[in-house]
């Protein structure tokens, strides 16, 4: 009877080994996330420095649902320039807690990416997927976890979940899949990813029609109701990008002009090290798994004579999608081809269609997935090499300290903290924000929504604390706002010459800029600023509306450029301290 016991254990530990990595680290990041809470370090690049901050703000106003109103950043910008209230991740910022919704939102992209994983791999596999089970679950459960653009994470996460929609529909298993095919776009996101889908289902349209030899109805009819939800879940950015004839900053961005060996070298580097906005980790074990396995099973390919089955293998399809995309994201720098986009179709003047990279971190996992999947057909042995394989890509992914990595970072910081008995020189989440702080601060002003800027602070944190801005962060504004901007900065600008082309050639960083170093904000408690001094036009910023400035800095020319010291303020944990000035009233 102990035997048997044992033997059961054995088989359902065989079964179900995948759970105890998949749900422990559930566990961990959840008691890491919530267990510090807002003392957890939260990347701040394109992060909590954009996304979160508006976010809150649209809390702040009780704008989500709000229609011709403008938010107070940016001197009054639409409201219907900032992310749809119809969208799974819009809706988590409705409901809780802003540091509560992005916690939670880490936790759900992982489970969305292996759900989405999953469904995919049962529908391709019905026969073998209990088999493959336990690859199916730890690739996915990889793939999901991948630290990439948190504000789109959901949209990364999901796109297999696309694709086992679309496979529902083009095999025609039932009316309803087109019901779920038009509310995916609530965790989609049209720039980023659905306008590519919609191409490349297009493309398969094509391709399935000649095939076959008739035309692919089912998918026509996906393609329209997949386009329709993404018009209607993402409304506002279809009114402003269609209907709307405000010029904005994409007519007046610069992109790179690159040489062709240069370009060569881009599809290389983003091929073998993708992008931080969508970093797949795949350098150090899934792309050498795929590589060695692409050279070992096409050789075998050609040794046996057959080399028609190269173009018919579905690996070898996967591995000629992500070279596509790579050679799209070098091209993109190729200023001809770019024109001739803008040329013709001109609402995309400025659009970036080298994001084709984003769809690469799903396509190397499924590479990944297929040669996997082989070694278990192999054997048994063969099987524990891959469960090897995949537990150690997922480890990789883990205990890479990469931008978006907050699991990491948090860990590594509160670890520093405990054993060397204080605080690293970076900002927590609550440090950065500074609520407590800029609470006291508008409290000495007797602070009832005038305009204001912020200097060595970003913008987003006075967002965040109520504080109407007329600096932010904002990919996509009024193109006549940046020029209105540009004459506060005008003598910072004239004296850095990369900043004058940072913000001339892209502009969505509406900061006031320093005249001597090439930043001053940053997330640390340490001041790195070489020059005290500020460089704006007073009047110029008067004009806009503007009435204070929100410091880091003690300004050492606040009389000469036309500002009065009201009070400052210093956190209670020392972190930071705020100068609170008035500008015009020197």
């Amino acid at each position: 009877m102990g035997r048997l016991t044992e033997k059961k254990w054995f088989i359902w530990l065989s079964a179900y080994w995948f759970l105890f990595p998949v749900v422990g680290f559930l566990i961990l990041a959840a008691g890491v996330f919530f267990g510090y809470g807002e003392r957890c370090y939260i990347a701040v690049h394109d992060n909590m420095d954009l996304f979160l901050a508006q976010f809150q703000m649209l809390k702040n106003t009780d704008s989500f649902f709000k229609h011709g109103v403008d938010v107070p950043f940016l001197g009054g910008v639409s409201r219907d320039y900032l992310p749809s209230e119809l969208s799974l991740y819009s809706m988590l910022y409705m409901i809780l807690p802003t540091y509560t919704a992005y916690a939670v939102g880490i936790l759900l992209k992982i489970l969305i990416g292996m759900f989405s994983f999953r469904q995919l791999a049962k529908e391709l596999y019905p026969e073998r997927y209990m088999k493959y089970r336990p690859l199916v679950y730890m690739t996915g459960f990889g793939y999901g976890m991948l630290w990439v653009f948190p504000a789109f994470g959901f949209a990364f996460a999901s796109i297999p979940l696309c694709v086992w929609l679309l496979v529902k529909v083009y095999t025609k298993q039932g009316k309803g899949w087109y019901v779920a095919l038009f509310v995916y776009p609530l965790v989609s996101y049209f720039s980023y990813h659905g306008i590519f889908i919609l191409g490349y289902l297009v493309i398969a349209i094509i391709w399935l029609s000649v095939r076959d030899k008739k035309p692919a109805w089912t998918l026509m009819a996906g393609l329209v109701v997949l386009a329709l939800g993404y018009v209607v879940c993402e409304y506002r950015l279809f009114g402003q990008m269609l209907f709307s004839d405000e010029v904005t900053i994409r007519s007046s961005i610069v992109n790179a002009s690159l040489t062709f060996p240069e370009i060569i070298k881009e599809i290389g580097v983003v091929w073998r090290e993708g992008i931080f906005h969508a970093d797949s980790v795949h350098g150090k074990v899934v792309l050498p798994v795929c590589v060695v396995y692409f050279l070992v099973h096409n050789g075998m390919y050609l040794w046996k004579k057959q080399g028609r089955e190269i173009f018919r293998d579905r690996f070898n399809f996967i591995m000629a999608f992500i070279l596509f995309n790579s050679v799209i994201y070098g091209l993109y720098d190729f200023e001809p081809l770019r024109c001739l986009v803008e040329t013709l179709i001109p609402p995309l003047e400025g659009w970036q269609f080298n994001r084709t990279i984003f769809f690469n971190p799903f396509l190397w996992y499924a590479a990944l997935f297929v040669a996997l999947i082989r070694l278990y057909d192999a054997g048994m042995w063969q099987t524990w090499l891959a469960n090897g394989i995949v537990c150690l890509a997922v480890l990789v992914i883990i205990l890479t300290p990469n931008r978006y990595n907050d699991l990491y970072q948090t860990c590594r910081n509160r670890a520093y903290e405990y054993f060397h008995g204080t605080e690293v020189d970076e900002f927590s989440y609550s440090q950065f924000y500074a609520r407590e702080l800029f609470e006291r601060a508008k409290e000495e002003v007797s602070y009832e929504g005038e305009w204001a800027a912020a200097y060595g602070f970003h913008p987003a944190v006075l967002e965040y604390n109520g504080i109407a801005t007329l600096d932010g962060y904002l990919g996509f504004y009024p193109q006549q706002y940046k020029e209105d901007f540009r004459k506060v900065i005008a003598p910072a600008l004239e004296r850095v010459e990369a900043t004058r082309i940072y913000y001339d050639d892209w502009g969505a960083r509406v900061y006031l800029y320093s005249g001597t170093d090439l930043s001053i904000v940053n997330a640390t408690k340490t001041v790195y600023a070489t020059d005290y001094d500020i460089y704006i036009d007073a009047q110029a910023f008067k004009e806009l509306g503007g009435k204070y400035i929100f410091s880091r800095l003690e300004l050492t020319n606040a009389k000469e450029a036309g500002l009065s010291l009201l009070a400052n303020c210093q956190a209670r944990d020392g972190s930071c301290e705020v100068y609170i000035y008035e500008v015009g009233n020197s």
